[in-house]
Formats: structure tokens, C-alpha cells, sequence
């Protein structure tokens, strides 16, 4: 028994729309589709084109052919062969942001940090460029230059990172304070003829060891710094700690030392390292000192 294939393509067209669109399920596209008659004339939709005398089925629309219709599909244009979820968009297993088809590290722990491949990105806790798996030094304050070791730079290796560092660029092998200033080395036994600045015997022999030492090391700028007790006034001592300080120069000069990297300097008694109340403390502040740079 045959029917009009126009009024079957009218009645067909209509079920096909309103599925795609959403307002018709399977089930009842199918039984509209009986209703209206096309038990005896069967069609497919397939796009815009209409064919008839093909096995019956409700018209859907899936237009990259992933399983998911083109009204459901909410990632159009996947690529034939990827498997999809059931909004039509790739897989994404271990949730972490990279599709299973690009994903070179599948099974990635939830809420881990992955590149563009999907791995697992390795953590940099103090944010100083260096990941933790490699850092020697973590906890570096935000912002300080490091090494390759995530260690704070110290570029005159005296032991104070560059941050603290008031002194940079302190010689090689020069003791220095927490501040990496070269600390004050004090002649001992550097001693003159009371009131003058003429060197006793034993000063000689001190300062020719001194001598020594430096001149194995011309690139090292010394200042001779001259310091007094308390006792005159603070002018005469100044003058004082002056021409002390100015022996010692010319006595090292006159060992093989460069006078060009020796500076002299007087403070008087500017700079006590102890009290002017006792004897002991006024004979600690009547010193010779050594500062390197």
C-alpha cells in the first residue's frame, strides 16, 4: 500500500526539526512518525537532503558524527575517532585541563599544576625560579637573586648574601661582620715611644711579618687607621694618631709593600673599642688597626 511521498517529506521534515530542536525525544518522534503515516513510506533525513525507500528512522542531525546530535553537541567539529562525554566535547580523564587525545601524562593527581601536555608541572614553593625537587635553599625571600641552587646570591663569597651585603666586592679571604664589612684587624704589639710616633723594636718585627702577608696580596687596598686614649686634648690626638698612622705606612712601604694600595688615617680618640676610665681600657684604645678593601 502505497502513500504520497510529498505529504510523507512534509510530515517527516517537521519531526526532524522539531528533534533537532530539541522539543521532540525518540520516542516520541518515533510514534508521531507512525502516526503520521510513514509505516508504509519510510524516510532518513541526512543534513538538507531527503531520500526515501531507506530503512525508517527518526531524523537526527550529528554533523561530526561523535554520537552526540548537533542540538546536544556543545563542542561542534570534534575529530572522527575521538571519544567524547555526553555534551559532545573530548574526554578529559584525570580532570586536569588537557584533553585525553593531547594529554602525554594521563592520570595527573587532582588539582596538580600541568603544562601544555597535560604533566604535572613541579612546584617552585618560594617563587624563586628554581623547582623545590632542586632547591638547596627554600624559604628564599621573595624577590632575591639566586644561583642555580635557589640559593641567594653572594658575589664576593665573604660569606653575607648580596642582600645584606653593605660591603660588596670585599677581597677574597677577608674576614668580615655580619654586615660583610671587612672587620678591623688590630696590630697588637704595635706599640711607639711614649707620646712620638717613633716604632719600638717589637712593632718592627710585627709589621715585617705584616708586610709578608701583604705583599702576597698587591690587590688588596689597606687603610692604616691610628687610634689614642682619651687623654689630651682631642685635637693633639687626632695629629697624634696621624703621624702614627703614618710611620706605620712608610715602615711597610719600605718592606716591598705598593705604598699605593696603603692609605693612612688618624682618628684620635674617636673610635674607643673600650673604657678611658682604667688603664687597661686606655691601652686597648691606643691601637694600630688594619682595614681592608
Amino acid at each position: 500500500m502505497g502513500c504520497s511521498k510529498l505529504n510523507v517529506k512534509i510530515a517527516s521534515f517537521a519531526l526532524c526539526v522539531a528533534f533537532n530542536m530539541g522539543l521532540l525525544g525518540v520516542a516520541q518522534a518515533a510514534s508521531q512518525g507512525e502516526a503520521a503515516g510513514n509505516s508504509a513510506c519510510e524516510c532518513k533525513c541526512w543534513k538538507d537532503r531527503w531520500l526515501t525507500d531507506e530503512p525508517r528512522s527518526v531524523c537526527i542531525l550529528d554533523s561530526d558524527r561523535d554520537g552526540v546530535i548537533d542540538s546536544k553537541d556543545k563542542c561542534p567539529g570534534t575529530p572522527k575517532g575521538i571519544k567524547v562525554d555526553g555534551n559532545g566535547c573530548e574526554l578529559d580523564s584525570d580532570g586536569d585541563g588537557v584533553v585525553d587525545s593531547k594529554d602525554n601524562c594521563p592520570g595527573t593527581p587532582k588539582g596538580a599544576k600541568v603544562d601544555q601536555y597535560g604533566c604535572q608541572q613541579e612546584l617552585d614553593s618560594d617563587g624563586d625560579g628554581v623547582v623545590d625537587s632542586k632547591d638547596k635553599c627554600p624559604g628564599t625571600p621573595r624577590g632575591a637573586a639566586v644561583d642555580r641552587n635557589g640559593c641567594e646570591l653572594d658575589s664576593d663569597g665573604d660569606g653575607v648574601v648580596d642582600r645584606k651585603d653593605r660591603c660588596p666586592e670585599t677581597p677574597a679571604g677577608v674576614k668580615v661582620d655580619r654586615k660583610g664589612c671587612a672587620e678591623p684587624i688590630v696590630l697588637k704589639g704595635v706599640n711607639f715611644e711614649n707620646d712620638s710616633a717613633v716604632l719600638t723594636a717589637q712593632a718592627k718585627s710585627i709589621l715585617n711579618g705584616v708586610a709578608d702577608s701583604l705583599k702576597k696580596r698587591p690587590d688588596i687596598k689597606v687603610t692604616i687607621a691610628g687610634h689614642t686614649d682619651s687623654r689630651g686634648s682631642a685635637a693633639y690626638n687626632k695629629m697624634l694618631s696621624q703621624r702614627r698612622a703614618d710611620s706605620v705606612r712608610r715602615y711597610l712601604a719600605s718592606k716591598g709593600v705598593k705604598a699605593s694600595s696603603l692609605i693612612a688615617k688618624g682618628f684620635g680618640e674617636e673610635q674607643p673599642i673600650a673604657t678611658n676610665d682604667t688603664a687597661a681600657g686606655r691601652a686597648d684604645n691606643r691601637r694600630v688597626e688594619l682595614r681592608m678593601q
